[in-house]
């Protein structure tokens, strides 16, 4: 099975192409244009002069589905969802927190995602796995980092864009806490492939439809609620 995957859920852009699990070609942009710009491109580069493959040889098509920025999330699902109507296909939406996650599928110690969701809060889920494979989740959480570090217990590893921003809190109050290297904090596109091979024909698992997650409202509609008094 051939599958596309793409997360726009913060700045930087991840591609990549697998087929039956195995890791055709993957990609990786960070800069200041935006995701409108440069998405369609990217995803073309990839087919034509990456991995060889036609559009129309995909079986399937995966976005991080939130949280994230609002707008980089709408281009990405937009995206795909236009590319899964053309062809047919069918499209799937995982957490973009997985994407995250799964980079650390074989961790001995515990996993606290934590992307920066600025207002000093960020989203985050804690994550348990044994040989490669997911025990158990927490349930996903836009917190204050405080918050998130007491929903840990132990030597945890922490990662993403929240775990950098926050680093002196974490390294303060947490126990024996464990930083991931920067390089490491991006939602992957890669791991949100990964975390849907976890699951039984996870195309089409209710869990996995591509709508948006945002858990938190947006920060003009957050505006508009404190002017409004609510």
């Amino acid at each position: 099975m051939k599958l596309l995957s793409l997360s726009t859920a913060e700045q930087g852009c991840s591609l990549a192409i697998t087929d039956d699990k195995a890791l055709v070609c993957e990609e990786f942009w960070n800069a200041k244009l935006t995701h409108s710009k440069r998405l369609v491109k990217m995803i073309e580069h990839l087919l034509e002069k990456r991995a060889g493959i036609k559009l129309d040889d995909m079986d399937g098509f995966v976005a991080a589905k939130g949280p994230g920025s609002f707008t980089g999330l709408r281009i990405g699902i937009s995206v795909i969802k236009g590319l899964a109507y053309a062809m047919e296909k069918p499209a799937a939406g995982v957490s973009s927190l997985d994407g995250i996650a799964f980079r650390f599928v074989h961790s001995s110690v515990p996993v606290c995602v934590m992307m920066d969701a600025r207002r000093n809060e960020v989203y985050c889920a804690v994550y348990q796995f044994d040989q490669g494979r997911l025990v158990s989740k927490s349930q996903e959480r836009v917190v204050s980092p405080q918050e998130a570090i007491g929903m840990t217990k132990g030597s945890v590893l922490f990662a993403g864009s929240g775990s950098k921003a926050y680093k002196p809190i974490i390294e303060q109050t947490a126990c024996r806490p464990l930083i991931a290297h920067d390089f490491l904090d991006s939602v992957s596109a890669t791991a949100l492939i990964l975390s849907l091979c976890s699951k039984e024909n996870f195309l089409n698992q209710p869990d996995n439809i591509l709508t948006p997650s945002y858990i938190r409202k947006s920060d003009a509609q957050l505006q508009f609620a404190e002017k409004q008094g609510y």
